[in-house]
């Protein structure tokens, strides 16, 4: 494990280019809008989310399990591993690096099952088709798509020192970590440092609070130009939801995501439900 943030992984590995993540979409986006592409993820996002809360388990093993299956679908297409057995996988892989404790077979089946009906709405099926062994295949998939590049850093603990130093954590810490929980359900976890995703974050908090911080701000050294970046997108999801119904539309966009094929990119053979 890295000792910081600039010599990890993540920092030299997983902050990718805008470009290279478009890129990599257009297989998808053959069959999907890029609205449609993102409610996809908002929603899986969601799905992870769930079975993390059913499973009790920290707000950051849910974050990396949600960045775990963000990274494999930034390199591969939706169709290479059915994101119905990816998220539960991820959660299952991001408890133990997390060190959050073994999630067993059982509970982690209860969960999924209960979820997938949460879900009814979306899903033909009101059963979890995946079996424990099938998590646990899919599961070196994932360690293999990841380059086993597994440490993730998180906007929370540099947040908390923003907030800490502003001397405000009461008045602005919920909403800031509310706002970087939202921003899961965009990229910027995938094209930024994640103490520039906190520093956009506690701006969106202060501005909504009517706090008073630019001198704060303007005397950082950083790019604010990317923590506008950062909030933008932000923004912009926050857009999409006010007028997305997802009981209403997710189904019909998930019936157009391009289905799983028989060999996921890493070549070994894998079981469908």
């Amino acid at each position: 494990m890295a000792g910081n943030f600039w010599q990890s992984s993540h920092c030299n590995q997983w902050v990718l280019d805008n470009q290279c993540l478009l890129k990599n979409r257009q297989q998808d986006l053959a069959f999907l809008s890029e609205e449609e592409y993102q409610k996809v993820h908002i929603f899986y996002a969601s799905v992870i989310q769930a079975i993390g809360e059913q499973l009790n388990v920290r707000q950051q093993v849910i974050a990396t399990a949600t960045i775990y299956f963000k990274r494999v679908y930034s390199r591969y297409s939706l169709k290479s591993i059915d994101p119905l057995l990816l998220g539960p996988t991820c959660l299952f892989l991001a408890a133990k690096v997390e060190e959050s404790g073994l999630i067993t077979n059982s509970k982690l089946q209860v969960a999924c099952q209960s979820v997938v009906k949460k879900f009814a709405y979306a899903f033909k099926s009101q059963e979890f088709r995946y079996k424990p062994n099938q998590i646990l295949e899919c599961e070196f998939y994932l360690l293999e798509l990841l380059d086993c590049c597994l440490i993730v850093y998180h906007p929370y603990r540099p947040l908390i020192q923003y907030v800490t130093d502003l001397g405000q954590e009461e008045q602005l810490l919920p909403l800031a970590w509310k706002i970087v929980n939202d921003s899961l359900r965009t990229d910027v976890c995938l094209l930024y440092p994640p103490y520039l995703i906190a520093l956009a974050c506690l701006h969106m908090a202060c501005v909504i609070s009517q706090k008073d911080t630019k001198h704060w701000f303007a005397e950082l050294n950083v790019d604010l130009d990317k923590v506008l970046e950062i909030t933008q997108q932000i923004l912009k999801l926050y857009d999409l939801w006010k007028n997305y119904d997802e009981r209403e539309e997710i189904a019909g966009i998930l019936e157009k995501v391009p289905k799983p094929q028989l060999t996921p990119p890493g070549g070994a053979k894998t079981t469908e439900g």
